[in-house]
């Protein structure tokens, strides 16, 4: 018995399923249509005035059936029952029943990967699946968003299923430099870019296409090799690469115990104070280096550590001395306990006693 009601909805959905949307619309005007002018022919029948009968066929078809309005004729009854009833409650399941399909075809095509997201901008898009390394990137990722969250759109070359559908968008194709990807991830338009293959040579095909359709994103590739990054940055300029400092990290550590763990906090935006950056306002006066140390810490809580000319910080100064100039424009690396929006910093006050 269970096999054959199971063998009958699994066909009665097939053929639901088949139906179009126009298809179902058009049969449940014809229905309504044929019901109003059934019960009207009968006379006599309140619920056949045009006030009433939308509420009524629907409170009926809908099987909520409030009785405030009803057929009051033996004829008008028998139409309802015969009529009325069995098609306005199958055309409601069908519609039903549709919505449900779309939802559910919209879920799965999410799920697996084949969802369009070309219509967001000002996101962020990582290439490349790596289990919990890319779970940790997404944590850090929102740790340290602040208030502005961004949408993650995560790409895999991989045939999985998002492995993170609470948190991620989920995009996957051939390869994570095709076309599809860019073009169903919004690459284009995304706001910043992180390219980690499973070797190099993925992670800088990923970083070039992606360069390839957006020259203005902040692109940043890890790498094995340092030589993978050096091709990166001769054809790429705006990429920031990343390349292994296991081996120096190990040396400091030796040398210095306990060095791993300032690391560690110093990148982490989920335990304690870690690092971050921001630009100097056009409109801000230009102020000491040593000015600007004391009044982040006084008014801040926060410790400067660095300055930059350029976004990427090829010209970083660590430490750099008291007199240094902070202009307008430079990128400030400092340690807090959450991020400083330049607006929050008082640049006509700095400095002055």
């Amino acid at each position: 018995m269970y096999l054959t009601l199971s063998l009958v909805a699994k066909r009665l959905y097939a053929r639901i399923s088949g139906l179009s949307w126009d298809t179902v619309f058009i049969a449940t005007a014809l229905h309504s249509l044929v019901s109003w002018g059934l019960l009207a022919l009968v006379g006599g029948e309140s619920v056949a005035s045009s006030e009433i009968f939308w509420y009524f066929y629907i409170t009926t078809a809908t099987t909520v059936g409030y009785g405030d309005y009803s057929p009051i004729t033996g004829a008008g009854r028998l139409i309802t029952v015969l009529w009325v009833m069995p098609g306005g409650i199958a055309l409601f399941t069908t519609i039903i029943a549709k919505v449900v399909q779309q939802i559910s075809v919209r879920w799965r095509k999410r799920l697996r990967g084949l969802a369009n997201y070309e219509k967001l901008t000002d996101h962020i898009v990582i290439l490349g699946w790596h289990g919990s390394r890319t779970q940790r990137m997404v944590d850090h990722i929102r740790g340290g968003q602040g208030e502005h969250e961004r949408e993650i759109v995560l790409c895999s070359a991989q045939d999985i299923e998002n492995p993170m559908p609470d948190q991620v968008s989920f995009v996957r194709g051939t390869t994570l430099n095709s076309p599809d990807i860019m073009r169903r991830a919004a690459v284009a338009t995304a706001k910043f870019i992180i390219s980690l293959g499973h070797d190099d040579n993925e992670t800088l095909a990923a970083a070039l296409g992606a360069a390839a359709v957006n020259d203005s994103s902040h692109i940043v590739a890890y790498f094995d090799e340092e030589n993978f990054a050096n091709i990166l940055k001769a054809h790429c300029p705006q990429a920031e690469c990343n390349v292994s400092l296991s081996i120096e990290l190990m040396v400091r550590s030796a040398q210095d115990p306990g060095s791993s763990r300032v690391q560690s906090q110093l990148l982490s935006t989920l335990v304690g104070p870690t690092q971050f950056s921001l630009r100097v306002p056009a409109d801000a006066k230009s102020v000491t280096y040593g000015a600007l140390f004391v009044d982040m810490k006084d008014k801040h809580d926060a410790t400067l550590f660095g300055v930059a000319q350029s976004e990427l910080g090829d010209d970083l100064i660590l430490n750099a001395p008291s007199e240094h100039q902070v202009s307008p424009g430079m990128i400030l690396y400092f340690m807090a306990a959450q991020r400083i929006d330049p607006a929050q910093i008082d640049w006509g006050s700095v400095g002055v006693q």
